[in-house]
């Protein structure tokens, strides 16, 4: 259970900045906070859980 709940947070982080580099290169500003947002949420998630998320 825990290999598959490390590897959801780990597609959806990988998604999430997908999609903040996506709103960055199309200029959407209020996407970029969205996503910011969307991306530190799943970092604090994965801290929490003592997953490392490092690139």
């Amino acid at each position: 259970m825990a290999e598959a709940f490390e590897q959801e947070l780990r597609e959806q982080l990988a998604t999430a900045r997908r999609a903040l580099s996506d709103a960055r290169a199309a200029s959407d500003d209020e996407g970029v906070v969205a996503y910011e947002g969307r991306v530190c949420g799943l970092l604090a998630i994965a801290a929490l859980h003592g997953i490392d998320v490092a690139d």
